[in-house]
This record gives structure tokens, C-alpha cells and sequence, in this order.
């Protein structure tokens, strides 16, 4: 007798497992994207790498610096890791169906993957743009409201998208890296015998995924951060405005080490953190299918 296929679960279900594992993520790995921010904002030759950072900060500002900025991402996380999944999940079948495949393959996973990137992008830059500049080691602003009322005054409305193209290029790579790793992870790792056996094949992949998507994304991060945390003058044009080219510069006048600043910090936590990101997903959809049952489990 045919076993029946297993269902794919609602969107809702997508939605809600990444926004559980967005928020156990950030309050996990947050001070080390803290640290990456602070390392990718210095300019000319870095002085104090990954220990002199965080020593600096705990001795300078004290250890409550290190969830400076907390409150946008943690009000991000949710809807930007739900954004994500489910995106994935939304694209996955929309590429199944337009290519006739009944199974994903490495490159649809990783086409997959930087349309999941490009819309979560569209949802992350605001939040972005208000915790890069609360954690400028230059910041004056009281808090989150502060960051808010002061872009509206100034900017207006459009001042939340303040580096959108160059969010939108840091999304798509890493999560074109991060998925397109976990299908070929899975792929090579042993058919998991029990639940134990497929949430560490999860947790595997996922780090593996989130350590190669780092390395595709940290140039594209650093020039982010540089659009993002720049004060605007009017009349002047940024040093830093377009992705591509801002690359091309920070490389010439820096060297090519640059567009790495803040790398060490940024894989402690995305490697891991993707794992973590990975494992509370499937772990959460799991219970979604218990609770569903039939035909979903």
C-alpha cells in the first residue's frame, strides 16, 4: 500500500516557527552583532580586532553597551525570520511549479534562496538603519524613539530606507549561501534514523549554511553598515552610496582585508545562530504537524 505524501504545512505555520527562532536567535547571539558593527564602522586600518572591541566597550560604556539597539532587532527578528521561511517556502513551490520539478534541486534552493533574501530585505531595513545608529560608538540619540523621531524630522518617511539596495544585496547573497548549504549539507549527511538524528543533521546544516552565507555576505554587510551609519549633509554627495562601488572603494583605500571587518564576530554568531535558526524551525514545525496530524505529519 502507497504511503500518502506528507503535506506541505499553511503558510502560517512557515511564518510562525521563524519568527520563534528569530527571537531565540537574537537574545542568544546579540552582543557579538554588536561588536561586528562597531569593527565595520572604523575606517583606515582596524586597531582593536574581536576581544579589543568587546574590551573596549564593557571598559569604556560598560557591559549594558553590548545590548545597545537591542529593541529594533528584537522587534525585527520575528517578522524578519518569519519573512524568510516562509518567503523560502513561498518561492520553493513557486519554482517547483514553474520549472515542472517535483523535487528541489542545489540551484533551485539557491534561487530560492535570494528571492527569500531580496523580499526579507524590504522588511529589515528600517529596523536596520535605526540599530546601526544606536550602535555607533558616536550615537547621541536617547533610544529607538529618538532614532525614529529624528529621521522623520529630518528625512521624512523615505529616510527609513536609507541603505535598501545595499540591504537588499546583503539579504539575497547570504541567504542564497545559507539554503543553498543546507540542501547539499542534508544531501551528503546520513538519512536520519530518528527525530534526535534529523534535528542534529539540522542543526549541522544550518551552521555549515550560515558560516558559508557570512563568508558570501560580509563585504556587502560592511558597505551596509557604512551607508547606514553615515550622517547626511545636505549638498554633499555620501562617500558611501551605491553597493557596488562603495566596494570598489573601501577595497582601493583600505585594502581588500576591509571588506571583512567585523567577520569574526559576525560568523560567531551566524554560524551558530544559523543552526540554532535551523533546528528551532524544523523543531517548531514538527509540532505543527503533531498538532495538525494527518496529512501533514
Amino acid at each position: 500500500m502507497a504511503v500518502p505524501e506528507r503535506k506541505p504545512l499553511p503558510f502560517v505555520a512557515n511564518f510562525a516557527a521563524g519568527a520563534i527562532a528569530g527571537v531565540s536567535e537574537i537574545l542568544t547571539f546579540y552582543p557579538l552583532d554588536v561588536v561586528k558593527t562597531r569593527m565595520q564602522l572604523e575606517t583606515g586600518k582596524s586597531k582593536a580586532g574581536l576581544v579589543g572591541t568587546f574590551q573596549n566597550i564593557i571598559r569604556e560604556e560598560g557591559v549594558g553597551r553590548l545590548y545597545r539597539g537591542l529593541v529594533p532587532p528584537l522587534m525585527l527578528e520575528a517578522p524578519k525570520r518569519a519573512t524568510k521561511f516562509a518567503a523560502n517556502d513561498f518561492w520553493g513551490k513557486i519554482y517547483l511549479n514553474l520549472t515542472g520539478q517535483k523535487k528541489m534541486t542545489q540551484e533551485l534552493a539557491i534561487l530560492t534562496g535570494s528571492s527569500a533574501g531580496a523580499t526579507e530585505s524590504f522588511v529589515v531595513v528600517p529596523f536596520e538603519l535605526v540599530k546601526i545608529k544606536l550602535q555607533d560608538k558616536h550615537s547621541t540619540f536617547a533610544g529607538p524613539m529618538d532614532v525614529v523621531r529624528t529621521i522623520i524630522r529630518k528625512e521624512g518617511l523615505l529616510g527609513f530606507y536609507v541603505g535598501m539596495e545595499s540591504t537588499f544585496w546583503r539579504h539575497l547573497w547570504w541567504n542564497a549561501g545559507y539554503f543553498g548549504c543546507i540542501f547539499k549539507v542534508r544531501e551528503m549527511l546520513p538519512k536520519p534514523e530518528s527525530n534526535k538524528a534529523r534535528l542534529l543533521n539540522d542543526l549541522g546544516a544550518g551552521t555549515v549554511g550560515g558560516f558559508v552565507g557570512t563568508a558570501i555576505n560580509t563585504p556587502f554587510d560592511v558597505v551596509k553598515s557604512r551607508i547606514q551609519g553615515a550622517t547626511k549633509v545636505p549638498g554633499v554627495v555620501p562617500k558611501y552610496n551605491w553597493t557596488y562601488p562603495a566596494l570598489v572603494t573601501i577595497a582601493r583605500e583600505e585594502g581588500f582585508g576591509a571588506l571583512y571587518k567585523g567577520f569574526t564576530p559576525k560568523v560567531m554568531r551566524l554560524a551558530p545562530g544559523g543552526g540554532v535558526l535551523l533546528l528551532v524551525v524544523e523543531f517548531t514545525l514538527n509540532i505543527f504537524r503533531k498538532a495538525l496530524g494527518p496529512p501533514y505529519v
